[in-house]
């Protein structure tokens, strides 16, 4: 695994961890974990883990008030946290902070008003949240929303709320985590908002020494244990671990700016077992739902490219193409604006025995002025073209072609054209709100090709 782990969520002063502390860390090296992030539940606690964090070169801190220990929180405890995080570059964030409903253990209107206090707090200093919700899901909501904690953004960890909730939560620009309980045997519910959540949200952590996963239940956990909890996310879905690993700590170093990630253009980038090519960012169209318009990381590579490469720079990036089920013309652009390299690199890898597949919107023909699907045939296997409506309105309100509505003419020609010289032709709509997606079925199926919606806001 080429992309380090990161356990976003840990408890490492725990008293659980005084004894073996470095064998601790070994282990999750061992595994694959390259950072962790330990967290400060109460000032001493936030304490301990800045020693921590200044002790070894892979853990950082967050400093907060737990809602159990709310009762302890005035305003000198508040400014000593403004310390701690003016004082040390390895503190992150602001937490762990919330609600806690389910325990009560401090009185619920002292838990709103240090909630409140420490929000504030992280807008000051300009830091992230992390937050503890259980069983005070809408109050969590709201105060986030009222005390604009949109401003810095955090993470729900260990999520326990429901798919509405999630969603309400990534509105207001927060990251969703999962710990150990994602692979217990009853948690399908869990598991159903893994699934439904786009990936470039999603974080994963411990909690550790609490939540052990599945296999050590009832043990204690340690951050070497995130692995499993990646595991069963990327089951989940449908990634590899090394997919999990590399788009998690992208988000972690989003949001908190800890770990290493590799933020140099690319050229090709593995998803799963395809290789995908990004040979331009140039596209024909200007996508409402793009994701490129706000990031261009798909999947946790960035595809920014400084320059559109040659056709032997992407041979050199490919480098071994059999090591792949398929290799992919996609990127961040519509690759058949590049027709003459598409062209170049598919005979190169048809010689090579690849299957070959390229992903575009369907305008190429209006792009070269005649009928290209042609010149493609015997090169390619498979083509996904973006149909995206039911009709010309529609695809140009959400697809803003170059062409106006002749765009979506030329996808509909192109489309029925392409069955002549292609084996596989799938026509694709993403799953937009307002989009008629068994409209956009009924038309692939009367074009006589097949049809396969893709899920909003999930890239890649």
């Amino acid at each position: 695994m080429t992309s380090p782990l990161i356990d976003t969520h840990a408890h490492l002063d725990s008293g659980q961890f005084h004894s073996d502390l470095d064998d601790v860390l070994q282990r999750a090296a061992d595994q694959g974990v390259g950072t962790i992030l330990t967290v400060g539940c109460d000032l001493e606690s936030s304490r301990r883990s800045i020693d921590l964090a200044l002790r070894y070169p892979n853990v950082y801190a967050s400093v907060g008030v737990h809602p159990h220990d709310a009762g302890q929180v005035d305003r000198l405890v508040l400014r000593e946290l403004a310390r701690m995080v003016e004082a040390v570059d390895k503190v992150v964030a602001i937490g762990e902070i919330g609600l806690d409903f389910y325990r009560d253990r401090s009185p619920r209107e002292v838990q709103r008003r240090v909630f409140r206090e420490q929000i504030r707090l992280a807008r000051e200093l300009g830091k992230p949240l992390i937050v503890h919700d259980r069983d005070a899901h809408q109050e969590v909501l709201s105060i986030l929303a009222e005390e604009k904690a949109f401003d810095v953004g955090g993470v729900l960890h260990c999520f326990s709320g429901d798919l509405a909730m999630a969603r309400a939560c990534v509105e207001m620009g927060f990251l969703i985590s999962f710990a150990g309980p994602l692979t217990y045997p009853k948690n399908d519910g869990l598991r159903a908002i893994a699934a439904a959540l786009p990936a470039d949200v999603l974080l994963i952590e411990t909690d550790c020494p609490y939540l052990a996963p599945q296999q050590q239940r009832g043990r204690r956990n340690e951050p070497a244990l995130v692995r499993q909890t990646a595991e069963r996310l990327a089951d989940i879905k449908g990634l590899s671990l090394e997919d999990i690993a590399r788009i998690t700590s992208h988000n972690a170093w989003r949001l908190f700016g800890i770990g290493q990630v590799d933020q140099q253009a690319r050229i090709a980038y593995q998803i799963r077992d395809s290789l995908y090519l990004n040979i331009t960012n140039r596209c024909t169209n200007r996508c409402t739902f793009c994701a490129k318009f706000h990031d261009f990381t798909v999947k946790g590579h960035q595809l920014c490219l400084d320059h559109e490469p040659t056709s032997e720079e992407v041979k050199a990036a490919i480098d071994d193409p059999g090591r792949y089920r398929e290799v992919v013309f996609c990127g961040y652009g519509e690759p058949l604006l590049r027709l003459e390299l598409v062209t170049e690199v598919a005979t190169w890898l048809k010689k090579k025995g690849v299957l070959v597949r390229i992903n575009t919107d369907g305008q190429a023909n209006l792009v070269h002025g005649r009928n290209i699907l042609p010149e493609l045939e015997g090169l390619v296997d498979a083509l996904s073209v973006s149909l995206n409506a039911a009709d010309a309105k529609t695809y140009q309100k959400i697809c803003q072609s170059q062409f106006g509505e002749t765009g979506y003419t030329a996808v509909l020609e192109f489309l029925q054209l392409a069955k002549k010289s292609i084996p596989s032709v799938t026509a694709t709509a993403v799953t937009l709100p307002g989009v008629d997606i068994e409209a956009c079925r009924r038309i692939a199926e009367q074009l006589g090709v097949d049809f396969r919606p893709r899920e909003y806001n999930e890239v890649g």
